[in-house]
């Protein structure tokens, strides 16, 4: 039961079980964004390169997204309580393991699979005690300063990260993520549980057809920047000429048809399936992931493109990067708990439309201020646009989806919600690297071609060895490889001014992509609901 607001006892119940479940996707989210700051370091500390690290990091996001939907089914079966518990004790696990770790297989096992498999359990069991814990009426607000904990561990993860690398250690972040999960197993005995209605069971054929698909999928996207979309990259795998990208999509998609094929069958035949396919067809559940999809696609490629301008473009250290990202935290906060607070029975349809023109409005006012002499003070107004779009789409979202279902499927929908938000996140980074790095290269090349300064002999030889893309290099980054190759002064100039250009206009394209995205989304709101959910307890 939820618990009644009006009493003392109650409101510190209800604060308490808030925090719990704040801090666990907190704790999720930070593991996402914490590192990337520190890849080098972390490699030359475990004996590795920093393409191993990379793909520690892909690993993480592969078995969350292969477990995120029996995941939630689990929680369903064991108890959802039991469910985050267990696996804040297999993701602290995972995370003593990485501090400890001494190369990279035990990194591996520690960060990407142990680490995966806990958030795998916890994400959709937040969703599920979210709904169990708060009526109707209060869980815009909850899944609003849930969502908002997410969001600020990713902009407060490079801080975080580039503090204790340049200070102590990479390792004291993932002690600290030890602290954290101690401190959360204390709480969760004021969570109350969802009961359950009936006894429930694996559907473990189903489990292997969603974990392959997904996984499929979602590797076939993070190999994108590497292999090539369509057209393979020098050396990238193909096949019939095109590049193994596509046919791993196309695997994944096909294995998940299969297992919408399969759930339909264990429905015919009056057994339990890992999801109902009836779930896709209810307008307002899949109104509110779609928001979901395009919400994470543009957060998560903001939160790539961003960075990149502040920290190689402008040069910033990674310390002052995170202080200039921190604005968007501000006004996500606000919106997130506000709106629910002051407007509680505003349409969700119009929040969640002034949510996505909020990010189609930050994303457009950020490409009209770069500039090739504006500085970091720039993103301000943009972020702060951007945070109060997705503080909007927060303060609903979650409450949208888990309303559209009876509470005893809100297990189902948390596993759903986050294998859809994880595919989100995936190919909004993906797509803004590779339309970012594309258009780079096309205006990188075509500067030099057109710079008389530079000799044809080095046009030539830029052409090919440029063709799988320009790389995304500081100005003091290119001057050193120039220089180490020997060019002459004028060379060396006419290539940092091409590289300069070339920049802006890479980071345009990208964000230019993002606020496509957000225009698309607004194509798909008119499944959200204009009423919000109402409690149906005495």
């Amino acid at each position: 039961m939820a618990p009644r607001a009006g009493t003392r006892e109650g409101s510190t119940k209800t604060g308490l079980v808030l925090l719990t479940l704040a801090s666990g996707q907190f704790l999720m989210a930070l593991d996402s964004s914490v590192m990337n700051v520190s890849i080098a370091t972390v490699a030359d500390d475990v004996g590795t390169t920093v393409t191993g690290i990379q793909g520690a990091i892909t690993a993480y996001t592969l078995v969350m997204a292969m477990f995120m939907i029996p995941g939630g089914k689990i929680g369903a079966i064991i108890g959802h309580r039991r469910a985050f518990m267990i696996g804040c004790v297999i993701y602290g696990c995972g995370s003593l393991t990485t501090a400890l770790a001494p190369n990279l297989p035990v990194l591996l096992f520690g960060w990407s699979f142990l680490e995966g498999v806990g958030a795998a359990l916890i994400l959709p069991a937040i969703v599920a005690l979210v709904a169990g814990n708060f009526a109707a009426e209060r869980r815009p607000a909850a899944y609003g300063l849930v969502a908002a904990a997410g969001a600020v561990a990713i902009a407060l993860g490079p801080i975080i990260g580039g503090v204790a690398t340049t200070y102590f250690s990479w390792r004291w972040v993932f002690a600290g993520e030890v602290a954290i999960v101690l401190g959360i197993l204390l709480l969760p005995r004021r969570i109350a549980d969802v009961p359950a209605g009936q006894r429930h069971r694996l559907d473990l054929v189903g489990a292997v057809f969603s974990a392959l698909g997904l996984g499929i999928f979602v590797y076939g996207v993070l190999r994108s920047d590497e292999w090539g979309w369509f057209r393979p990259k020098p050396d990238a795998p193909s096949w019939l000429g095109i590049s193994l990208v596509v046919w791993l999509m196309l695997a994944g998609i096909l294995l998940i048809w299969i297992f919408l094929r399969w759930e339909a069958r264990m429905v015919e035949q009056r057994k339990e399936p890992l999801v109902d396919p009836a779930l896709l067809g209810n307008k307002q559940l899949t109104g509110g992931l779609t928001m979901f999809f395009f919400q994470y696609l543009v957060q998560m490629g903001v939160f790539f493109v961003v960075p990149l301008y502040l920290s190689v473009a402008l040069g910033l250290s990674t310390l002052k990067t995170g202080a200039r990202i921190l604005p968007l935290s501000l006004t996500l906060l606000a919106a997130a708990i506000l709106i629910p607070r002051f407007f509680p029975d505003v349409s969700p349809r119009r929040v969640v439309r002034l949510g996505v023109l909020a990010l189609l409005a930050g994303a457009v006012v950020l490409i009209a201020a770069l500039d090739a002499d504006a500085g970091a003070e720039i993103v301000t107004i943009p972020l702060l646009l951007i945070g109060l779009g997705m503080g909007a789409l927060a303060s609903q979202l979650g409450s949208v989806t888990v309303s559209a279902v009876p509470d005893k499927q809100s297990a189902e929908v948390g596993g759903i919600q986050n294998a859809v938000t994880n595919l989100g996140a995936s190919i909004g980074t993906a797509l803004a690297g590779s339309i970012m790095i594309a258009a780079l290269t096309a205006s990188f090349l075509t500067s030099v071609e057109q710079n008389e300064a530079i000799p044809a002999d080095v046009k030539s030889q830029a052409t090919v060895e440029l063709q799988s893309g320009v790389p995304f290099l500081s100005d003091a980054q290119l001057k050193d490889a120039l220089d180490e190759s020997g060019t002459s002064a004028e060379v060396t100039q006419a290539a940092l001014d091409a590289n300069e250009a070339a920049r802006l206009d890479g980071l345009r394209a990208a964000l230019a992509i993002l606020a496509l995205a957000a225009l698309l989304a607004m194509f798909f709101t008119q499944r959200i609901p204009t009423t919000q959910p109402r409690s149906t307890e005495p």
